[in-house]
């Protein structure tokens, strides 16, 4: 942000509001050179990334018109921007719109086509543009704050692939302090959103000299106590033997407990090969390595967090090794002697952390003896935040700054509350702020005295951004909490290596802007984005999107395996012969033939359903249910030509392919879970899935289906056949969600395309008849499961004589054993207490 003083000189453009922002030839120069070309800008954190944004979507809404579009990582960051941009642009308040999760999908839709700037989180952008409920073609800038996210999965890479493909005329505007570790990282960035120029702009430029300031960086090295030494060693102790039975499978050559997680990924690596092949050791190998990476985290907060901390986790993989379902990995490792004594010893610790008290320390000389007025601590934990709350409190004004997500025994921060922190921070109502890495990314956090790392970060594009949090308006100070002998001191060397490689990166990118712009072009395969340029008179959108980055292993072959495939007797047709596999085989032009050669009868066409594209080609329309929208398979789908997907609250299904295909997705832990839970839903999903179409589908994803779990095969193959032989569904199998968006789209091909079938979402799930709720009721008791909810109903004849039924009562049921009645009776007559 660049607010203007009473004296320093303001900037004059179209659409920007007089004497807003101030003059600044720096940001002016970027401004510039972004308006020109698909641009990464880098700039300092402080020195008004945002402004140069602002800067560049008002000329371009100025001279070619079109909306904006401007993504932000975190709902409170887009709330600022959005109260930036109202603040400096001449464009009426109204047209500048929010998007978040907050804003119905409907409302959106409707906002979108009135908007002239949209401020969004990329997920909702993402989910909008799969729900095929905004369209990018006008959009003619398109800024991606805080753009070194732009990788994997994260939605920027997605949506920057849709906006070059569909874009009129596109501009893209990527802004970081911080754009990657090494040139490699930064070069991928810029892949990922189609950017072709680098412009970057250090603390040692004339232009930004000026309105920087020297920030002292300290580290402080503490000790750590003996009980808290022997609280770490005992962990460490189990991660040695884990460590040691996987090198007796062969798969690492290490038995050190602090294996690092580049070696973790390579043991990963290994066993997936022997689970590919179907060998035992695999299966084996991941289970000991689940342990090691949860005793890794274990360690970690013994050692750089606080003893606290250590007890909330452990207390937690307690809860989760009790509860029904629990993997034998969990199980075995809360059980594990060492890990018992660790626990032990964490609960009879009654000191702090010394970090505690430095942190305590050099507050009160930032505050007291410095006459500093605001501090911001940083930590990774949410625990550590919490707590460490909670002790500076008794000697500061303290609050908290969370993100919104809950996670086990911690409430997140709404974004009323999140800006309501903020604004009080700013109003000086508090003095000290811990956060958590929510507020390490473009936050408008106001200038403070001290940063304080409660722990080394492990990469520079994080610790840059903390720094950047002091030493703008005066000179700052960063203080790092190191903990001795721990991977604190591993996490700050390597954070303050690649802080200076990538320094180095940024000067050599500076000075060889020629050079980077014939390597990206050589990279992307550019000759497509020619159309695109923004100074190209031809207006047609380019044919070549920027591919997505592949984070996925190649599928692996599917097993040969009768019981791993069955199929349902809706499917089943007349007939002697088996249907060839050549009559499932893609025609010349793609399309898949149906086994018989025939379409169904079917319903008459309604046309207002009909989706097609803008040449009058039809398209073929998955149906995805929001809940899916966490795996990558609608981004899958909706990537593909000729397809079109379409976001809905399913009340039935996870897919809905036509009018009479319906899937639901089973990750393999989802399925067994159903099997060693007591939850039953699956069965009743499936029934409700029957019970509105004709052809109910169940996709079970992953291996491991017969080992993960210690369930015996049996209960495996009785599921399976209950859903083929009791619902009509066909239970295919998949490799990963990449398989499964394969098998989806043909599916959905062969329906629509093949068969000319509609796509419909059927109505809401019809209501239990009395048998089924009274079924309800019993089975939701102490989690007894349908089956046994039918048995005690059957016995006892009523959901009353089974509410008031005895112990010794209960036992003569068949199924019912003492561990059930001895669970319902303490449900039924246990006291109530909120």
């Amino acid at each position: 942000m660049a607010a203007t003083d009473a004296t320093a000189e303001s900037i004059d453009r179209p659409l920007v509001e007089p004497g807003v922002l101030e003059q600044r030839s720096y940001q002016t120069k970027l401004a510039d050179a972004a308006a020109a070309d698909h641009t990464l800008v880098c700039l300092p954190t402080g020195l008004g990334k945002t402004a140069v944004s602002l800067l560049v979507t008002a000329e371009r809404l100025h001279e070619v018109g079109g909306k904006s579009l401007l993504l932000a990582p975190t709902k409170p960051l887009v709330q600022q921007h959005a109260d930036f941009y109202r603040e400096a642009l001449t464009i009426d308040d109204e047209e500048i719109v929010v998007f978040t999760g907050e804003v119905r999908p409907d409302d959106r839709a409707e906002l979108w086509e009135s908007a002239t700037v949209v401020v969004a989180t990329p997920q909702v952008v993402e989910n909008d543009l799969l729900g095929s409920r905004i369209d990018l073609s006008p959009v003619t800038h398109c800024t991606f704050d805080e753009c070194h996210r732009a990788s994997g999965e994260y939605p920027y890479t997605y949506i920057a692939e849709r906006y070059h493909e569909e874009s009129v005329d596109p501009l893209v505007t990527g802004m970081s302090a911080s754009p990657g570790d090494d040139e490699e990282a930064i070069l991928q960035v810029c892949d990922n959103l189609g950017i072709r120029e680098v412009e970057v702009m250090t603390s040692e430029d004339a232009d930004v000299e000026a309105y920087t300031h020297n920030t002292s960086v300290n580290w402080e090295r503490v000790e750590l106590p003996e009980p808290v030494v022997e609280i770490r060693d005992a962990l460490q102790d189990v991660i040695h033997d884990r460590m040691t039975q996987l090198k007796e499978l062969g798969v690492t050559s290490s038995t050190q407990a602090d294996v690092s997680e580049r070696e973790i990924r390579k043991i990963q690596a290994k066993l997936r090969e022997l689970m590919d092949n179907d060998q035992s050791e695999g299966y084996q190998g991941m289970s000991l390595l689940a342990e090691v990476r949860k005793l890794r985290t274990a360690v970690t907060y013994a050692e750089t967090q606080s003893v606290e901390s250590l007890r909330r986790y452990l207390e937690r993989l307690r809860e989760a090794a009790r509860s029904s379902g629990a993997s034998k990995a969990d199980q075995r490792l809360i059980s594990a002697p060492k890990v018992r004594e660790a626990r032990r010893k964490a609960e009879d610790f009654d000191d702090l952390h010394p970090k505690f008290r430095r942190t305590r320390m050099q507050i009160a000389e930032t505050l007291g003896i410095h006459d500093g007025e605001r501090v911001i601590v940083f930590t990774e934990s949410r625990d550590t935040a919490e707590t460490l709350t909670d002790f500076l409190a008794e000697h500061f004004t303290v609050e908290k700054f969370v993100g919104q997500s809950d996670t086990d025994g911690s409430d997140g921060m709404t974004q009323t509350e999140q800006q309501e922190t903020l604004e009080a921070f700013r109003a000086g109502e508090f003095e000290v702020l811990v956060s958590t890495s929510v507020a390490e990314e473009g936050l408008d956090v106001p200038e403070v005295d001290l940063v304080l790392f409660y722990e080394p970060v492990p990469t520079a594009i994080r610790s840059i951004q903390r720094k950047g949090r002091t030493g703008r308006q005066t000179e700052g100070a960063v203080v790092v909490l190191i903990a001795e002998d721990t991977r604190d001191e591993a996490y700050f060397w390597k954070a303050r290596q690649d802080e200076k490689r990538m320094e180095e990166e940024l000067r050599t990118l500076k000075e060889m802007a020629g050079d980077i712009e014939s390597h990206l072009r050589e990279q992307m395969g550019l000759e497509g984005y020619e159309e695109t340029s923004p100074e190209s008179d031809d207006t047609t959108a380019g044919s070549n999107a920027v591919e997505a980055v592949e984070t996925t292993d190649d599928p692996a072959d599917a097993d040969d395996d009768d019981e791993q495939t069955v199929q349902g007797a809706a499917d089943g047709g007349e007939g002697d012969g088996q249907t060839g596999l050549d009559a499932f085989a893609a025609s010349d032009d793609g399309v898949t033939e149906s086994p018989t050669g025939e379409a169904d009868d079917q319903p008459d066409q309604d046309e207002e359903t009909t989706v097609a594209t803008a040449d009058g080609e039809d398209t073929i329309e998955v149906v995805i249910d929001q809940r899916e929208l966490d795996a990558s398979i609608g981004r899958d789908l909706s990537r593909r030509d000729g397809f079109e997907t379409r976001l809905e609250t399913l009340e039935v299904g996870d897919y809905v392919l036509s009018d009479r295909v319906v899937v639901e997705r089973k990750t393999i832990s989802d399925f067994l879970d159903t099997l060693t839970g007591g939850d039953r839903s699956m069965f009743e999903q499936v029934k409700d899935d029957a019970r509105y179409y004709d052809r109910p589908v169940v996709i079970l994803e992953g291996d491991g289906l017969y080992e993960e779990r210690n369930v015996h095969p049996n209960a495996i193959r009785g599921a399976l056949a209950s859903l083929a032989v009791d619902f009509g569904a066909s239970v295919l199998r998949t490799d990963d969600e990449s398989g499964t968006a394969d098998l989806l789209a043909t599916i959905a091909t062969r329906e629509q395309e093949t068969d000319d079938r509609e796509i419909s979402v059927h109505g809401e799930k019809g209501s239990k008849t009395l048998p089924e709720q009274q079924e309800y009721v019993v089975a939701s008791i102490a989690d007894v499961g349908p089956v046994t909810a039918q048995a005690l109903l059957e016995h006892f004849g009523s959901v009353e004589a089974v509410m008031t039924a005895g112990e010794a009562d209960l036992l003569d049921v068949e199924g019912v054993g003492a561990v059930t009645a001895e669970r319902i009776r303490e449900v039924v007559g246990s006291e109530y207490q909120p």
